[in-house]
């Protein structure tokens, strides 16, 4: 007999917070109209008037309520007159009402209106006064419990607030506390998302697709014998798509997706941490086969006992220990997969990353050009994009971008085409975006002074001159004297992807960095802090060659790289006369470069001088114009084409793997504070 699928619960049509309103306003009702006294409805005099009245014999009654309110009730024949026609009330069938009180009035001192009242009595008015005092018992119940009241909704909103709001009402949630927050993914109505859905990654998908494998079919691997995989880490720079990827996972799998971040599990509370690791492979055990996945778990699996110096980081390490203790507690028919994701790799603990916890490492790297064009077909779909708008082209223009990165430029390009009021996106809306995404929003308002603006553009030129003139630095593609985010002049290259630099590429590429200083040094014979940028680029390159990359004959073949797991701790790894050598060495190279800039553009001053005078004019060169000044590059290697047409054209550009894009700026004045600082 099949079994009844339980109904959930139907939520109560009434929310508790009405009723607690409607309480509320009932008592506040009642103190207002639960006496029988209320005289809203009366004229309202002033006690001058009332004074005409009571020595005209127009007043009957006078009733004085808690000291401070007056009630006039006015004689039947003295209704009948004009001036009191509206002190008559009517009932509910229109007849006239001639019962009192008609009149109230402030008494204000009620020692002086009762002697007032006592001299009419001495002249021989007739009327009577009293006093009463009129009490709200309701209002009076509510003030007395207006604490206890205060007391207990507070509570109500503390008990929710830790509870999350769940189904189960406010004091039965207060023990959840350490129940995992992990989401679930239910693997027929929520995982939507397979290995289709990700473009690119194709090493990382052809590993993963294991996993899938195991999800589906485990019996074919533990019929022989072998264990399911436990775990697998998914290491990689940000924007890669390693959420992406682990979602695909469990969309080809076909299996429940439990999804929660690293910082899910830290808490303000001694022992939540562990709690909640427990609770959340207790669910994924009831809901094998399952996948787990666990985003930024850097956040409670760094190594442990580094600087613990006050014993701060107890409580993650103690989350830690727990994770620890329930993945390597898995049985082999389990069939549940813990997935992590980190960019932070090299600070983990060991233990975590040993087998038989995450038995599998797959680095997800940034996308190479063929993956670049799967992405951006993926991204495309959605926009009304030109049908003449060439792939290939745009995923040549974006090298280092990241799959976040083509799909922000993607939105980019679409938000520039809506403003410009087009109909669809096109080629030169990519290319903007893309600039835009690089080096910021132009600022064309910005004020400059005619002296800044050719400093600027002779900074410009020289880094073009000097580029075009040496064979293994970057090709230019464009060169900007127009204000743009933080920088107040541009030049944008488009370098080769490749995955090792040699020395003389690296010091070519420092020469043409320094170019911007040396033209300034030729042509005014001055320096100025614009090359702050340039400075901090080249300083760094040289210490690279030095110190990590064993490019300096002196130092030799000794790197000084100091990861994570370094011993040197706050220690140099040198002596201090190493440390004499490696500062005269860098200073010999900058120098060196720097002199050797200086030296291409003396002797090529005059194109240098067109140059800058050309992009002072037009404040926008491209490739061509430097080919007409200089005539063609000997070593030229196949570029992509720059459209003559695209007047604003903007490329970004990547040195190497690890760098995303190389762009050359002339700061702005403000960079005087941070450079004399320095």
């Amino acid at each position: 007999m099949a079994k009844k699928e339980k109904t959930p619960p139907k939520k109560s049509a009434i929310n508790s917070y009405w009723l607690y309103a409607s309480i509320i306003i009932f008592f506040i009702g009642m103190s207002f109209f639960g006496g029988s006294n209320s005289m809203s409805n009366d004229q309202k005099i002033n006690i001058s008037t009332f004074e005409n009245y009571l020595n005209n014999g127009e007043v009957s009654k006078v009733i004085v309520v808690n000291k401070k309110t007056a009630q006039v009730t006015i004689t039947e024949t003295a209704l009948t007159e004009t001036k009191h026609s509206k002190a008559t009330k009517k009932d509910l069938l229109g007849r006239k009402n001639s019962s009192g009180p008609h009149y109230q009035f402030e008494v204000g001192n009620l020692e002086l209106f009762q002697k007032k009242l006592e001299a009419a009595e001495e002249k021989g008015i007739s009327f009577t006064y009293e006093f009463e005092t009129v009490e709200s018992r309701w209002l009076d119940v509510l003030l007395g419990f207006l604490p206890l009241i205060l007391i207990i909704a507070v509570w109500l909103f503390i008990v929710r607030r830790m509870s999350g709001g769940g189904a189960g009402g406010g004091g039965a949630q207060i023990f959840n506390i350490g129940k995992s927050k992990a989401k679930l993914f239910d693997e027929k109505t929520d995982v939507k998302i397979t290995f289709k859905d990700v473009a690119g990654l194709e090493g990382a998908k052809e590993e993963v697709q294991e996993i899938v494998d195991f999800l589906k079919n485990p019996s074919k691997y533990t019929v022989l014998g072998g264990k399911i995989p436990k775990g697998a880490l998914l290491v990689g720079p940000p924007g890669t798509g390693k959420t992406l990827l682990a979602k695909a996972v469990a969309g080809e799998a076909k299996v429940p997706f439990f999804s929660l971040s690293g910082s899910d599990f830290v808490e303000m509370f001694v022992g939540v941490g562990a709690s909640r690791v427990r609770d959340l492979f207790k669910q994924a055990k009831d809901k094998s086969p399952a996948i787990i996945f666990i985003d930024e778990i850097d956040a409670i699996g760094r190594a442990r006992g580094k600087n613990n110096i006050t014993g701060s980081n107890d409580e993650r390490e103690n989350t830690l220990n727990q994770l620890l203790t329930e993945m390597d507690g898995f049985g082999t028919n389990t069939n549940v997969i813990v997935i992590a994701a980190t960019n932070r790799a090299d600070v983990l603990d060991k233990a975590l990353m040993r087998a038989g916890r995450f038995d599998r490492q797959i680095y997800v790297d940034l996308p190479d050009l063929n993956e670049r064009k799967e992405i951006f077909k993926v991204h495309l779909k959605p926009l009304k994009a030109d049908t003449k708008l060439d792939i290939d082209f745009l995923a040549k223009q974006t090298p280092g971008f990241s799959g976040a990165d083509i799909a922000n430029a993607c939105n980019e390009s679409a938000l520039i085409a809506a403003r410009k009021n087009k109909k669809k996106v096109g080629r030169q809306d990519f290319l903007d975006a893309v600039d835009r995404i690089v080096g910021g929003l132009e600022k064309k308002s910005k004020i400059i002074t005619p002296e800044e603006k050719k400093t600027i553009a002779f900074h410009e030129a020289g880094h073009a001159t000097v580029s075009w003139m040496l064979e293994h630095a970057a090709p230019l593609v464009k060169v900007t004297i127009v204000p743009r985010g933080q920088s107040l002049g541009a030049a944008w290259y488009l370098p080769e992807e490749r995955q090792i630099v040699r020395t003389e590429q690296m010091l070519d590429e420092m020469c043409a960095t320094l170019g911007g200083r040396a033209a300034e040094n030729i042509i005014f014979d001055k320096i100025s802090t614009g090359a702050l940028s340039d400075l901090v680029k080249v300083t760094q390159q040289a210490r690279a060659m030095v110190t990590i990359y064993g490019l300096n004959n002196k130092i030799g073949n000794i790197t000084y790289y100091q990861t994570s797991d370094s011993e040197y701790g706050f220690t140099k790894p040198y002596s201090e006369e190493t440390a004499k050598i490696i500062d005269s060495e860098i200073s010999e190279i900058v120098e060196k470069e720097y002199n050797r800039a200086i030296q291409l553009l003396k002797k090529h001053k005059n194109k240098l001088t067109e140059l800058a005078e050309y992009l002072l004019d037009k404040e926008v060169i491209f490739k061509d114009d430097l080919e007409r000044i200089f005539g063609k590059r000997p070593f030229e290697k196949q570029v992509p084409e720059v459209p003559k047409a695209a007047t604003k054209l903007k490329v970004a550009a990547k040195p190497k793997a690890a760098s995303k894009k190389t762009v050359k700026t002339a700061k702005a004045k403000d960079s005087t504070k941070t450079n004399d600082a320095n």
